[in-house]
Formats: C-alpha cells, sequence, structure tokens
C-alpha cells in the first residue's frame, strides 16, 4: 500500500439537497451533499458548497478545505466541494 496525491477534481455522480438540518449545521440550510467520483476513480462523499438550484449530475466540482479549527464539533480540518471554476 502507498499514498497518492489526488488531484481533487472530479464530477458529481449524486446528490440530496438538506432542508431541515442538525444544529450544528443550520446555518447551511439548504445545503447539498453528494457522492463525486474523482479523476482517479475514487468516490469521496461531502458537502457541496454551491447553489442548491445549479446542482446536475456530471457537475465538474474540485476540492476546497475550511482550515478553521474551532473548540466544538467537528474541530478538524472540513473539506467540501465547489465549482471546478471556481477560484
Amino acid at each position: 500500500m502507498q499514498w497518492i496525491e489526488l488531484k481533487g477534481t472530479g464530477k458529481l455522480l449524486t446528490y440530496s439537497v438538506v432542508h431541515v438540518a442538525a444544529p450544528a449545521f443550520q446555518s447551511f440550510v439548504p445545503y447539498a451533499v453528494g457522492i463525486v467520483l474523482l479523476t482517479e476513480a475514487a468516490r469521496l462523499p461531502g458537502m457541496i458548497r454551491i447553489d442548491p438550484n445549479d446542482l446536475k449530475i456530471g457537475l465538474d466540482l474540485k476540492v476546497a478545505f475550511d482550515p478553521a479549527q474551532s473548540e466544538s464539533w467537528p474541530s478538524w480540518a472540513r473539506y467540501y466541494f465547489v465549482s471546478a471554476g471556481s477560484h
């Protein structure tokens, strides 16, 4: 087994829009979660931070990171997906 660096880009395979969320995620409502097929063929689930009305199967997405750490859950760096055209 060896580590490989992933490009972090891929296509949206499936998604769901969340309208009723747990208290920790209320500030994001409505938000989408989905599974992205990465260029390297791995499937990665995660939150998608684009307007839910702009979502469609096959949409090009890329991974972004929120380096903010907090004392409350979750306390690790978080990843999410944005449009591949975003900076």
